[in-house]
């Protein structure tokens, strides 16, 4: 629990004392603008444009507004160093019905309390995870995954720009948390209002659709409260703003020119071998959905199909944000819980787990000494290897979605065989 609480702290000291400081001088010196840099903002004023004034939310005159909050002035072409990132609202217009009681106050004030909700539904789904995946950890194992938890590179980064993908995450927590307690009404809602970062749950409701049909008179009920909750999100929606799936789509679009976003897969080995590999992983986990379709909510065998579907969303979604890794906590906790099976499984077994380790590890580890070597040297000495800590962070998706992928072919998962199973 103290190497936890420690790795934790290097973590969060790294990030004040080295990257950001690292960060402002680089813009400082490339007069690059830098202003609130919160996720939330951009949203934020599209709700405002369209409850308050009924504006389009994704016109160019609304991003327009966004940049001046977002990077404290307009982008301008002409300037070179200016980001590439227009910040346009390239979210469902929905988003904005969750935001609305927050359109009158300062964006200050929204700003702090949207990072201590992220800040307390990370902590509670960490601890959720652990009870889908039926592991009842002592109090002290579980306070060290929550501080690793929170000490994190993805975590990290997501509440310091309240990145709506820690929302999401939490969002499918609960309504899987639900889902195994019999509550299935309110996953479907939970699920349904997670659709907000469509790309974080398709392969997730593709994954339960399957489940759902393998015994639908028994799974109908999530299914038809999603289904429900959608129509009428895309219906008020439609309503407060006509014809707006189009412009979403092209607001998509332009998201993709405009970073260069890529695929975790994309980012390593570049097209078209990234396009196999992606397709490879895609069909190994469409015959594993396929193979586990009969198994219970509240057996192991669903719980490791479900993190193996969100550690695989990890890999294939178009943007390779270290946030997005937050979807991998309940693959990592997982992996936590089978350690021993793991340590003495096969040759390529065991391999695959002390190299998924290292790459875990390593991010706490040189972040906790950079932060140590913070207090003792130059601060530009220390920020010329600001980089160090995250050398491995595009490799941990895919470590731990092929270790997943060895666990499950080189030893039958245990929950097959538990009592229950359907």
């Amino acid at each position: 629990m103290l190497a936890a609480v420690l790795a934790a702290a290097g973590g969060w000291l790294y990030l004040q004392r080295v990257l950001i400081p690292y960060q402002i001088r680089i813009a400082a010196a490339h007069d690059q603008p830098r202003g609130n840099l919160s996720d939330l903002y951009p949203r934020w004023v599209g709700a405002k444009a369209l409850l308050l004034h009924g504006r389009d939310p994704y016109s160019a005159e609304v991003a327009r507004e966004i940049q001046a909050g977002y990077y404290g002035r307009p982008l301008d072409p002409s300037r070179p160093d200016d980001p590439r990132d227009e910040q346009g609202f390239a979210y469902p217009v929905y988003v904005v019905f969750g935001l609305a009681p927050t359109i009158g106050l300062p964006f200050a004030i929204v700003q702090k309390g949207f990072f201590w909700i992220l800040l307390i539904l990370t902590s509670v789904s960490t601890l959720l995870w652990l009870r889908v995946l039926r592991w009842s950890a002592p109090l002290w194992t579980q306070v060290s995954l929550l501080g690793l938890t929170l000490g994190s590179v993805a975590v990290m980064q997501g509440l310091k720009l309240q990145q709506i993908s820690l929302l999401v995450a939490g969002l499918i927590a609960a309504a899987i948390a639900l889902l195994v307690a019999d509550h299935a009404v309110a996953a479907g809602c939970l699920l349904a209002l997670a659709s907000i970062k469509p790309q974080l749950v398709v392969l997730l409701l593709f994954w339960l659709a399957i489940w759902t049909l393998a015994d639908w008179r028994r799974r109908y009920r999530w299914a038809a409260s999603f289904l429900v909750t959608m129509a009428i999100l895309l219906t008020v929606s439609e309503w407060y703003l006509p014809h707006w799936i189009p412009r979403f789509w092209h607001a998509i679009r332009e998201y993709q020119r405009y970073t260069g976003a890529m695929s975790v897969m994309d980012g390593l080995i570049g097209p078209p071998w990234s396009w196999t590999v992606e397709l490879l992983f895609l069909t190994v986990l469409l015959r594993v959905c396929w193979s586990e379709r009969r198994q219970a909510v509240n057996t192991g065998s669903f719980a490791f199909t479900l993190s193996l579907v969100l550690a695989i969303t990890v890999l294939l979604v178009p943007t390779s944000a270290q946030y997005n890794q937050v979807l991998l906590i309940p693959s990592l906790l997982l992996l936590v819980k089978e350690h021993r099976s793991l340590r003495h499984g096969s040759i390529a077994k065991r391999v695959f787990f002390l190299l998924t380790t290292a790459l875990i590890a390593w991010p706490w580890i040189a972040s906790t000494a950079l932060a140590g070597m913070s207090f003792v040297l130059p601060q530009e000495t220390v920020q010329r290897v600001w980089a160090v800590p995250i050398w491995t962070t595009t490799q941990i998706p895919v470590a731990v979605a092929a270790l997943m992928l060895v666990h499950y072919y080189q030893k039958p998962f245990a929950a097959r065989q538990e009592p229950g199973t359907s």
